[in-house]
């Protein structure tokens, strides 16, 4: 049973913690409309008139979405999906959805039809909440193009853009069909929300290529993005403007929670845009800006750049890769920012596990990625799993509340993650000094990052072996100035095949979402192996930084 929300819950494990103000998200959507009133909750600018929403009418369209999706069907534990870019119409539906009791499945805006429908058909997502014409994309035909799961009831157009696709509805027809659901009805879901239950299914790739779905509750949640905008200094007068996708755990937990924790007013961009975002920042007096490191690289060096128009910027949030000391420096003399931070986290532990604190130096801050929240252990260990000393580099482990429940309905994953004494194995090499601060040197799952979108190897190779005349391919990261890390691949063809690098580049952007395309791809015979027949990965590395 629910704790009211504007008292301390009691514990109840899995995350939930005695001075939480919130038993679930749905709780603290109310207690924001409570606490925050008439001031701003979500400002969208993607529009012809920007939308502006206070906090009470956030609660009131949040609830009539709520009571949509139970008209429509939506039951306690099922799973709904959004496939939409950053906009208000995704706070609601999110926010609603969780209303209703159904746990977020988040799709990543760039993928294309296979990859949605693998991740709709895994995880039996009952609706799918969507857009038409974000990137000039129609994900409902892309999604038929590759085959609609069965599993999928329903589709709902969030925005109306008069087209109508079949066995879709548009978000007033939902919301008329929940003019029906009393109040009371409404209030016992909410009510029944308890903090062990699940609050999202976030699909993220790993070695094998296939996306797991990481299982996360509503108490882990919120104790974690409590315990991360108190350690950030997010506050109500803060204006923040969320160009991490919604999709993403951070764009999500580290965007919209903690903007209705603290009363922050959220400004979604759908892309990152320099110039929209500069207009951004200097039209609405923006004062937090997380992002990769690329993002405030790319503002300082923008044409347009003048520091009198982004002179409201305070707080900046950032990770992901390294950060140069001469970056933090750029950030604080020449953005402006009072406060730059840089942090660690991954999906399996709810998305944030180290912070730096306000009082580091910027050497600690461009050089480690903090270190551990309350309530979480970080330890590094060698491959037999004993535990490391001071500067010695190992795998990261982490255990707390903040890992995952398990990948969803696999638990031979599950197992393989997280061992019997809790410790989640994150596959990240990296070391802690003396006073417990984090610092990352490589990934043994060989992900890189692409201007802030995680690339899994694996999985790309996966997606390119479709092609008819590939016979094998290898993956591999590289640094790019523009964009942090870009991808080669290595492509042996067929047997009597042709190939041309730049036709197999224009094929993969039908096929995979465009930060997975490769941006370079070399032909060769045969790729490296050593006497167990594993790719040399590092051979392929080395040649692809070297250009030859």
């Amino acid at each position: 049973m629910s704790t009211d929300a504007t008292t301390p819950g009691e514990a109840t494990g899995d995350g939930t913690r005695g001075d939480l103000r919130w038993a679930s998200v749905p709780a603290l959507v109310r207690d924001a409309a409570d606490r925050f009133g008439t001031a701003e909750a979500v400002v969208d600018l993607a529009g012809d008139e920007p939308v502006r929403l206070d906090w009470a009418e956030l609660r009131r369209r949040v609830d009539n979405m709520a009571k949509g999706l139970i008209a429509a069907g939506v039951e306690p534990g099922d799973r709904v999906a959004i496939w939409a870019p950053n906009c208000w119409e995704w706070v609601v539906a999110v926010l609603g959805l969780q209303s209703a009791g159904a746990a977020l499945v988040p799709l990543n805006t760039r993928y294309k039809g296979l990859e949605a429908a693998d991740i709709l058909a895994r995880s039996r997502a009952r609706l799918l909440l969507t857009v038409e014409g974000f990137l000039g994309n129609d994900y409902v035909s892309m999604l038929d193009a590759a085959g609609r799961p069965d599993t999928l009831e329903g589709i709902v157009l969030l925005r109306d853009t008069g087209t109508r696709p079949a066995g879709a509805i548009t978000l007033d027809e939902l919301l008329a069909g929940g003019d029906a659901v009393p109040d009371a009805e409404l209030d016992a879901r909410v009510a029944a929300l308890d903090g062990n239950d699940v609050s999202d299914v976030l699909f993220t790739s790993g070695t094998t290529g296939a996306p797991k779905g990481v299982v996360q509750t509503h108490a882990a949640t919120l104790r974690a993005f409590l315990d991360w905008a108190t350690l950030v200094g997010l506050r109500a007068e803060d204006r923040y403007l969320i160009i991490n996708p919604f999709f993403h755990t951070f764009g999500y937990k580290a965007g919209i929670l903690a903007c209705l924790m603290t009363g922050a007013t959220m400004v979604p961009l759908p892309v990152f845009d320099v110039e929209a975002a500069i207009d951004a920042i200097e039209a609405e007096r923006i004062s937090m800006i997380p992002g990769p490191p690329t993002l405030y690289q790319t503002l300082l060096n923008h044409p347009r750049f003048d520091r009198s128009r982004v002179d409201t910027l305070r707080l900046a949030v950032t990770g992901a890769a390294v950060v140069p000391v001469e970056l933090v420096v750029a950030m604080e003399e020449q953005l402006g920012f009072e406060t730059v931070l840089t942090a660690y986290g991954l999906t399996e532990a709810c998305g944030v596990v180290t912070v730096c604190r306000r009082e580091d130096g910027a050497e600690t801050i461009a050089t480690t990625s903090g270190r551990a929240i309350p309530g979480v252990e970080v330890v590094i260990a060698d491959p037999d799993g004993n535990r490391l000393g001071p500067e010695e580099p190992g795998e990261v482990l982490v255990r707390g509340y903040n890992v995952m429940r398990e990948y969803f309905e696999d638990p031979e994953q599950t197992a393989e993650a997280v061992d019997p004494d809790g410790w989640l194995h994150t596959g990240d090499v990296g070391t802690l000094d003396a006073r417990g601060y984090l610092r990352i040197t490589d990934r043994t799952k060989d992900m890189f990052i692409v201007g802030g979108f995680n690339a899994y190897p694996a999985e790309i190779e996966q997606l390119l072996g479709a092609h008819p005349d590939i016979a094998q391919v290898a993956v591999v990261g590289v640094p790019d100035e523009r964009m942090g890390e870009v991808g080669v691949a290595f492509v042996v063809p067929t047997v009597g095949a042709e190939l041309d690098g730049d036709a197999v580049i224009s094929w993969a952007r039908e096929h995979m979402a465009n930060y997975k395309v490769p941006r370079r791809v070399e032909i060769i015979d045969a790729l490296p192996l050593n006497a167990s027949g594993k790719v040399l990965k590092f051979e392929l590395r080395d040649r692809a930084t070297s250009g030859s």
